[in-house]
């Protein structure tokens, strides 16, 4: 029997749609539902930027005020995401080594 009948119990496990939960959702920053918001000093800077913002086929909201400095982390952190570093797969005891000796992985490098 499953866990969910054990003592008693009829009802089934609740589903996460039926609980509110959506687990599906995505609201990544820059699109259109979600846009950047930037603050710029001049119109010459917000041109530029709406270029590179074309380029990386991002929407955002400008503010041009030249009394308050100038707020493009938003921009600088969705370009500059951080790659997942991949390591190389190291060999098992009784395959070649890698570093070109000939013997085994075990006798050589994996002391």
């Amino acid at each position: 029997m499953s866990k969910f009948f054990y003592k008693g119990r009829i009802e089934k496990k609740p589903k996460h749609s039926s609980c509110g939960y959506n687990t599906k959702r995505e609201t990544k920053l820059g699109t259109e539902t979600n846009p950047l918001t930037l603050i710029v000093n001049t119109e010459a800077r917000q041109q530029e930027l709406e270029v590179e913002l074309a380029e990386q086929q991002l929407f955002a909201t400008f503010t041009i005020n030249a009394d308050v400095e100038e707020d493009i982390t938003e921009l600088t952190a969705t370009l500059n995401k951080p790659i997942t570093t991949m390591f190389d797969k190291t060999p098992n005891r009784n395959d070649p080594c890698s570093c070109g000796s000939g013997k085994k992985y075990k006798k050589c490098c994996g002391k």
